[in-house]
C-alpha cells in the first residue's frame, strides 16, 4: 500500500527500519525473520547460555546483513552471587518438594533426561556477567533490559556503541529508569505475556509518554493488530513491542501439542502466576496452573529458589508431552492469533491492518 510510510515515527527513521514494530522472542530465526520483514527483533536470550548466546547473535547477523536487532536480559537485583545449585536446592522446603513430586505422580510424568531449561542453570549474578560479556563483545545494535536496569550494565553497553532499553510496568519503575542513561522505554500493560504488571496498557502508556520527555516510548501489553498499533501511535508511543504474536509463527520451533493450545486459546485462557519463576507470568492455563492455585498448594518461592524448585519438572513436561501440563507465557492478545502464518504475513497483516485504520479515521473526520 502506497501509505505505509504514514506509519513511520521518528524513532523507526532514526533506527532505520521500515515500520515501528519491536518483536521479540526466544527463537533466533523469528528475531531474523521480524527484521528482514522490516521490524526490529530482539533475542530473549536470559535463559539461554553465554555459549548459546554467542552463536546465536552471530547466526541472526549472518540473516539480517546490516540491519538493527537486540538482544533482552532479564537482570532482577538480590539474585545469588554463584551459579551453584547444590546451595539452592540446600534451601529447598521440605513441603515444597513434596507438592512437586505429587504433580509428577498425579500427573504420571516420567523423570527428565536432563536439568531443564530453568534449572540447567542458577540465575545468579555470575552467570548475568558470562552473559553481559558475549553480549558486549558482539555487533548486536541494542540491549534491553527487563525486571531492573542496572547502571554499570546500561554504561558499558553504551561504551560499546549500543543502544539500551528498559522495560517497565508502572510509573515508579519508569521513573528509576529515566533516572539513568537509557534510550528506549517499553510501557508494557497488564495484558503483557510473560512477566508483567497490574496496570492496563490503556492507563499505562500515555503516563509513561507524559513522564519520558524526549525518550521514545514503546507500548507493549495486548498489542496485535494494526487497530493496536495506530492506537498506540495515538496515545503518543512511537511504536510497538510485540511477544505473543510470533509464538504461532511457521518460523517459531515448537512442539505441535503446545503450538495447537495456543492457538486455541483465547484472553480469557490466560492466567498469571507466580509457579514457573517465583516472578508474576502471564501464561495460558493449564493444569499446572491450577495445581499450584488450589486450595492448600503452597506459595511459590522467590527467585531462583522457585527455578530450581520445578525446573526439571518443567523439562521433563515438555521431553514427554504431559499434554494437561504443557504451557508457555502468552499474553492475552494470544486470541488474534489462531492459525500458523510465516512472519511476514503477520508483519504484513499488521501494516495493512494499520493504514486501512488510519484511512478509516481520516472518513471520520471527513465534514
Amino acid at each position: 500500500m502506497s501509505n505505509h510510510a504514514n506509519l513511520q515515527t521518528r524513532l523507526s527513521k532514526r533506527l532505520g527500519i521500515a515500520q515501528p514494530i519491536f518483536g521479540f522472542a526466544h527463537d533466533a530465526a523469528v528475531v531474523a525473520a521480524i527484521c528482514c520483514s522490516g521490524g526490529y527483533g530482539v533475542l530473549g536470550a536470559t535463559r539461554h547460555t553465554p555459549e548459546e548466546i554467542e552463536h546465536e547473535l552471530a547466526w541472526i547477523r549472518q540473516q539480517v546483513g546490516d540491519r538493527p536487532f537486540g538482544v533482552n536480559l532479564v537482570l532482577p537485583t538480590g539474585m545469588p552471587e554463584t551459579n551453584d545449585r547444590e546451595a539452592i536446592e540446600a534451601q529447598l522446603p521440605e513441603a515444597h518438594k513434596s507438592f512437586v513430586r505429587s504433580i509428577q505422580e498425579k500427573y504420571g510424568v516420567p523423570a527428565a533426561t536432563q536439568a531443564g531449561m530453568r534449572s540447567r542453570f542458577v540465575r545468579s549474578e555470575e552467570v548475568a556477567q558470562q552473559q553481559l560479556e558475549v553480549i558486549m563483545r558482539s555487533d548486536v545494535n541494542m540491549l534491553a533490559c527487563g525486571i531492573g536496569s542496572p547502571m554499570d550494565v546500561i554504561e558499558r553497553a553504551k561504551a560499546c556503541g549500543k543502544l539500551v532499553l528498559a522495560l517497565v510496568g508502572s510509573p515508579k519503575h519508569a521513573r528509576a529508569a529515566l533516572a539513568k542513561p537509557i534510550d528506549i522505554l517499553v510501557a508494557q500493560g497488564y495484558d503483557a505475556g510473560a512477566h508483567t504488571g497490574v496496570i492496563g496498557t490503556y492507563s499505562l502508556v500515555p503516563q509513561i509518554v507524559d513522564m519520558a520527555g524526549d525518550v521514545p516510548v514503546l507500548a507493549a501489553g495486548g498489542v496485535a493488530t494494526g487497530r493496536h498499533l495506530v492506537a498506540a501511535l495515538a496515545m503518543g508511543a512511537q511504536g510497538v513491542w510485540m511477544g505473543t504474536a510470533w509464538l504461532t509463527t511457521s518460523e517459531h520451533h515448537m512442539q505441535d501439542a503446545l503450538r495447537q493450545k495456543l492457538l486455541a486459546a483465547g484472553s480469557d485462557d490466560t492466567v498469571i502466576s507466580r509457579a514457573d519463576s517465583g516472578k508474576t507470568l502471564r501464561q495460558i492455563r493449564t493444569a499446572w496452573s491450577e495445581e499450584w492455585a488450589a486450595p492448600g498448594a503452597p506459595s511459590p518461592l522467590k527467585m531462583p529458589l522457585q527455578d530450581i524448585l520445578v525446573g526439571d519438572l518443567l523439562g521433563a513436561i515438555d521431553e514427554h508431552e504431559v499434554k494437561p501440563l504443557m504451557h508457555h507465557p502468552a499474553g492475552q492478545s494470544i486470541a488474534y492469533f489462531n492459525q500458523v502464518r510465516s512472519v511476514a504475513e503477520v508483519m504484513k497483516d499488521i501494516v495493512d491492518d494499520a493504514c486501512s485504520s488510519l484511512e478509516l479515521l481520516g472518513d471520520h473526520f471527513k465534514s
